[in-house]
């Protein structure tokens, strides 16, 4: 059996939308909009939001969240640890967040993953230059 801290994060899933009502950009909370497309439930969105919002404060000071500090986490974001560590791995296979020497940091993984989505959907299924993106 895999334990859950060691679990696979390799890939994970995300709700596209295709109607523009829908659009991250014309959402009051774009963050959150994210974090309800990752997770199915509001609490787990909301969980998620703040940890990533921890991560980027530490990050951001210079002093990088250390995974050894999960126990805190547990507490801060009043969940279990399997919990934790199911949100953590959808994060990390997102590519929103990246696990090295034992610290979390941001990471543009997920940008350039959605990007390189649309820039192939553009020009080889749809066949349009790719200037025109």
């Amino acid at each position: 059996m895999t334990n859950v801290k060691k679990a696979p994060r390799t890939s994970t899933t995300i709700k596209v939308r295709s109607k523009s009502e829908y659009a991250i950009s014309r959402s009051r909370d774009p963050y959150h909009e994210l974090m309800l497309r990752l997770f199915q439930e509001e609490t787990t969105a909301q969980r998620g939001q703040k940890f990533l919002a921890i991560v980027e404060e530490r990050q951001k000071s210079g002093d990088p969240l250390r995974t050894n500090e999960w126990e805190q986490l547990l507490l801060e974001l009043n969940v279990s640890r399997s919990a934790y560590y199911a949100m953590r791995n959808k994060l990390l296979g997102a590519g929103l967040i990246t696990n090295k020497g034992g610290k979390y940091r941001l990471t543009g993984t997920f940008s350039r993953d959605l990007m390189d989505m649309a820039r192939w959907w553009w020009t080889a299924v749809l066949g349009n230059n790719l200037e025109n993106l």
